[in-house]
């Protein structure tokens, strides 16, 4: 069967989040110790469940500045989280070239906030993505969960076996594996393009 459509990743896939940054960002703006901000988000299960859709996109907002002990507001939260990423030119230029040949979509583990935005987090996902950049917390589950693969190419109206997801965890690409999504491990610029151009994706020759 023939590729239909590729699933990427977003963080350590086309941009590199610096999670340790961001929580001394919000430490500074917040005037507490970025243990302190690692215990009340991250450690506590806060963010998890963001990500499975447990809150909207206000109230995680309003909810992180009361675990934090700090009236958090939308420039400090999304200025902290930008300042984080760096996007990895060399994929998002590849995710640009295929978008050519096959459709594409983005699925990462996130919440209703960053979905709303992305457009100012991280603007080359929505310039290149559309519509089809997808939160876990609009599925219910968070990667690794197979529900969230199940429900992600129902909404594509794919098959499976005609999906490429691509991640850089293994437990991710576990995941998709465990309900018939072609996976691959992002471990390289090269690797990848050399499995693009194993599927015809790419052309014969390299860009």
């Amino acid at each position: 069967m023939s590729i239909s459509l590729i699933l990427f990743d977003m963080n350590d896939v086309l941009c590199h989040y610096d999670r340790a940054a961001r929580i001394a960002g919000l430490a500074a703006i917040a005037g507490r110790e970025p243990e302190a901000i690692e215990e009340a988000i991250w450690a506590s299960g806060y963010e998890d469940s963001a990500d499975i859709g447990a809150m909207g996109a206000d109230d995680y907002l309003r909810g992180f500045g009361e675990r934090i002990g700090y009236r958090l507001t939308l420039g400090d939260w999304v200025g902290t989280l930008r300042g984080s990423i760096t996007p990895l030119l060399e994929a998002i230029a590849l995710a640009q070239q295929v978008r050519q040949t096959v459709r594409i979509a983005a699925l990462t583990n996130n919440n209703f906030l960053v979905a709303r935005e992305i457009a100012t987090i991280f603007p080359a996902v929505p310039a290149i993505f559309g519509s089809a950049f997808n939160v876990s917390a609009e599925f219910g589950a968070r990667k690794p969960d197979p529900e969230i693969y199940r429900r992600c190419i129902a909404r594509h109206q794919v098959q499976a076996a005609a999906t490429l997801f691509i991640d850089d965890s293994v437990a991710n690409v576990a995941g998709a594996e465990a309900v018939g999504l072609l996976a691959h491990r992002h471990t390289s610029m090269t690797a990848l393009t050399d499995l693009l151009l194993h599927y015809g994706i790419l052309p014969a020759v390299r860009p």
